[in-house]
């Protein structure tokens, strides 16, 4: 049988994380570790973590090292076949991992696996059955705000969410860099994102499993982007541009897309110096990044051409 490891990010989530280990002990699949990394939380989510040392290894951080840096400190301390990446305000259905493990251990392609993501203040109302992209290639949810009912059957999808996300513990190790699967200058926000790019770039496939189902609190929702911290806006922003120099392919294709890019991110920078002016603080960051964004570029081309030349 295959294992398993269940990796959460707790930040100042003593409101949702009783439910959510409550849910991962509840699998009908045998949970092999589950890891917690707690990212100096000041509500008491570590204190309440400890309560379940018996099932639990919890890391409590004296810094918080974000999404991206807590998901490698935990997935770094697993050892199994695959890896569940759960955000703490999810709840899982029993049978989440047994039905997302039975279709990809048929299947070693596939890399990363996602359920029926549902929204908890409506269930009958998807959360997210993976992700996709736009033409000018802002990523999005996909099915987000549609009737679960349209969204039973399992597809391909681009890549999953990190909220609920099964990853191949053979791909994590592929694709990783430097030891980081999940890019840490990103923090939070679009590493998954990052993540599902160089994992399709690097010819792992990533699936959509409906008969896994699980719902998100994801609170910030109800008031839109105004919900969240300008801190988190901010990695918003910067991380698009990191994920597009680093995951774009070079090619003709760009004729195409460079004037919508040009389009889509003025548009958007004119709306920001009117109405969130506070992100503009992004760029001088985004220059000072450029040069490793590129170097990473650099290697998973490298990477890409070695796989091509070990298939010739």
């Amino acid at each position: 049988m295959s294992t398993v490891s269940v990796c959460i990010v707790t930040y100042n989530s003593i409101g949702d994380i009783m439910a959510c280990l409550e849910a991962v002990v509840g699998q009908t699949h045998p949970v092999e570790q589950i890891i917690v990394v707690d990212n100096a939380s000041s509500d008491g989510s570590a204190a309440q973590v400890r309560q379940w040392s018996d099932r639990v290894h919890l890391e409590a951080n004296t810094v918080n090292v974000g999404f991206a840096g807590g998901q490698n400190q935990a997935i770094a301390k697993s050892n199994s076949d695959y890896v569940l990446a759960l955000n703490p305000d999810v709840v899982l259905d029993p049978h989440y991992l047994s039905e997302i493990l039975a279709v990809m251990d048929r299947d070693p392609s596939i890399g990363s696996a996602t359920g029926q993501l549902v929204l908890s203040d409506n269930p009958a109302v998807m959360d997210s059955a993976g992700l996709a992209f736009k033409r000018n290639r802002q990523a999005y949810d996909l099915a987000a705000g549609e009737p679960v009912a349209a969204w039973g059957t399992s597809l391909d999808v681009f890549g999953v969410s990190g909220a609920a996300a099964v990853y191949r513990a053979a791909m994590v190790r592929d694709i990783s860099y430097n030891g980081q699967f999940f890019d840490e200058t990103f923090f939070a926000y679009k590493e998954d994102v990052d993540v599902a790019w160089r994992a399709r770039r690097l010819q792992w496939t990533a699936k959509y499993v409906p008969n896994a189902r699980a719902v998100h609190r994801r609170g910030w929702k109800k008031g839109g982007r105004k919900a969240l911290p300008l801190f988190v806006r901010r990695h918003s922003y910067q991380n698009r541009f990191f994920t597009l120099i680093k995951n774009e392919p070079a090619g003709w294709h760009w004729f195409g897309l460079l004037p919508l890019l040009i389009v889509t991110e003025g548009l958007k920078l004119g709306y920001i110096a009117l109405f969130e002016p506070g992100l503009l603080a992004c760029w001088p960051t985004i220059w000072k990044k450029w040069p490793e964004m590129l170097e990473k570029r650099r290697w998973l081309k490298k990477r890409i051409q070695a796989a091509n030349d070990r298939h010739r």
